[in-house]
């Protein structure tokens, strides 16, 4: 168990390496760097985006995690608030969570109608499509977590005071909501993957593994000069991208 976490400690470092490469790369060409995190409650959302922003340059990186929306949000255009956060030139941008929570907890919830998750569907496309087309390159993973491992987390975060921030009345229905959550998670790979922007789903069980995972996938789908690409080589059975028959093969949770 050792020598396979001090493998996985050593490749972490030399993705680490590979990444400030990339980033020097995008920096040099003004390149709009945004990448979509989103997942289950418990899939590791958090720590995911820490292994990709720990070596980073803190100046050209930001990370959004959208909160509440407020009374005056809430009559804007729905893409409103995360239009200002979109990256600038040269900026590398986290979204954890994003306007998919229209799709996925709003819904689920019920902090919005059917009719605005409608309206959602029929416009994301073209909205991302839009970005992309004006030069910005966007990358959306889902984590996805079995059923157990998502209860042995959220268990392990009442226990822990360190993880106490994590908490919140939405994580305490979260298992409750299991089926709800993944026939949501299921429409929405369904109507929202493109070719513009498809799905990359994370299997995520393994925390470590899927950290280094995510960071092959998106330093394999950049080109930078220097990229070690036996190094970065994709694990696809780790990371895969969202196929409309993907939910036979086994590699979404139920």
């Amino acid at each position: 168990m050792t020598d396979k976490h001090d493998a996985l400690k050593r490749e972490m470092r030399s993705l680490q390496i590979e990444l400030v490469k990339l980033q020097r790369h995008l920096i040099e060409n003004n390149a709009r760097v945004l990448v979509i995190v989103e997942g289950r409650d418990g899939a590791g959302k958090d720590g995911t985006i820490k292994s990709i922003m720990e070596h980073m340059s803190p100046r050209d990186t930001r990370v959004f995690a959208p909160p509440k929306p407020s009374d005056r949000e809430k009559d804007q255009w729905y893409y409103q608030r995360f239009v200002r956060e979109l990256p600038a030139h040269g900026e590398f941008v986290l979204f954890n969570r994003s306007w998919y929570n229209r799709a996925g907890v709003e819904r689920v919830m019920g902090f919005c109608t059917e009719a605005e998750v409608e309206e959602f569907f029929d416009t994301v496309t073209e909205f991302e499509s839009l970005l992309v087309r004006s030069g910005l390159q966007l990358r959306k993973y889902y984590l996805d977590v079995t059923r157990d491992e998502q209860k042995k987390r959220l268990m392990d975060r009442c226990k822990d005071p360190l993880k106490a921030w994590k908490n919140s009345p939405i994580d305490a229905v979260a298992a409750k909501k299991w089926k709800p959550y993944t026939k949501a998670r299921d429409e929405m790979f369904l109507r929202t993957s493109h070719g513009l922007a498809p799905w990359r789903i994370v299997r995520a069980d393994h925390k470590k593994l899927a950290h280094a995972a995510v960071l092959k996938d998106l330093l394999n789908s950049f080109s930078y000069p220097g990229r070690k690409n036996s190094l970065v080589e994709p694990d696809r059975k780790t990371v895969v991208i969202w196929t409309p028959g993907i939910g036979k093969e086994g590699v979404l949770a139920r």
